[in-house]
C-alpha cells in the first residue's frame, strides 16, 4: 500500500538533506516531499524569520494534498512537529521523531543544551548581520559527522546554511500536541555523537510511542538513506 511522507529537516539543513531518502521511498512505490523551512532557501532574509513561519510551512505542506501523511522530523524538527501537528492533525497518519528534540511544555531547545553552548551560539547570532547562528565547523566534524572522512565532512559543510536563532530560543507550548491521539514512533540512530538525551526525550512521548533503533549517526539520512527509508516504511505499516 502506497504511503505519503512529509519530511522536515533540522537546524542548518534544508530539504536537500532528505533528497536521497525521498528517492529511496519513491523507488519503493511511495510518495515523499521535503520542504525547506523559512530562512534556509537561497536568498531568504533570515533576519525576518519568525517561529510561526515554520508551523505555517509544515501545515501548508501537509495540506497540499488530500491524503494524510507520515510526518517525520529530524533533529531540531522534533519540536517543530510538536508545534505544527495540532494545526493539521487530520492530515497526519503517523508522527516520526528521528533523532529529534522533544520539548517539555514551555521550553526551548536551548533549555536542553549546556548553558555555555547556548550562550556561545547566542553571541554568534548577535554578532551576525541577520540574527543567525553560523555553521559551527567543530560541531559538524566532531558530532554530526564524527568518524567520517574529511571529504564527507567537507561535502556536508558546503551544503549547510546559517540558522535563524529564533529556532533555538522560542518556547513551545506542547499542551495541544499532547492532547492529540496520533500514532508515534521515535526512530533512533544508535551511533549519534551529538550531545542530546535522545532516549529520555523519546520516553517523554509516552508508552504508546514505538522506539525503533537502526545503525548510524546523526546524518544517516544523508549517508545511508536506505536504512532510514526502510525504517520509515516499516513504521508506516
Amino acid at each position: 500500500m502506497s504511503k505519503r511522507f512529509v519530511l522536515i529537516h533540522g537546524a542548518w539543513h534544508g530539504g536537500w538533506c532528505w533528497e536521497k531518502v525521498v528517492r529511496e521511498l519513491e523507488a519503493r512505490g511511495h510518495s515523499a516531499e521535503a520542504p525547506t523551512m523559512p530562512g534556509m532557501n537561497p536568498g531568504d532574509d533570515r533576519s525576518r524569520v519568525a517561529f510561526d513561519d515554520y508551523r505555517k510551512t509544515i501545515a501548508e505542506a501537509l495540506g497540499s494534498r488530500p491524503e494524510p501523511a507520515v510526518l517525520v522530523g529530524h533533529s531540531s524538527a522534533g519540536f517543530l512537529l510538536q508545534a505544527a501537528a495540532p494545526d493539521a492533525a487530520d492530515r497526519i497518519e503517523r508522527l516520526v521523531f528521528h533523532n529529534a528534540f522533544v520539548l517539555p511544555d514551555n521550553h526551548a531547545q536551548f533549555d536542553l543544551v549546556p548553558p555555555e553552548v547556548a550562550r556561545g551560539m547566542t553571541a554568534l547570532a548577535e554578532a551576525s548581520p541577520d540574527a543567525s547562528v553560523p555553521v559551527i565547523e567543530d560541531f559538524v566534524r566532531g558530532a554530526l559527522l564524527a568518524g567520517e572522512s574529511r571529504e564527507v565532512q567537507d561535502d556536508l559543510m558546503a551544503r549547510l546554511s546559517p540558522q535563524p536563532l529564533v529556532l533555538f530560543t522560542t518556547r513551545v507550548r506542547t499542551g495541544p500536541f499532547e492532547a492529540l491521539d496520533l500514532p508515534k514512533t521515535y526512530l533512533f540512530c544508535r551511533d549519534d555523537q551529538t550531545p542530546a538525551p535522545y532516549r529520555e526525550m523519546a520516553g517523554a512521548l509516552g508508552e504508546g510511542c514505538a522506539f525503533v533503533e537502526i545503525d548510524g549517526g546523526h546524518e544517516t539520512l544523508w549517508l545511508h538513506p536506505e536504512r532510514v527509508a526502510e525504517a520509515l516504511i516499516r513504521e508506516a505499516g
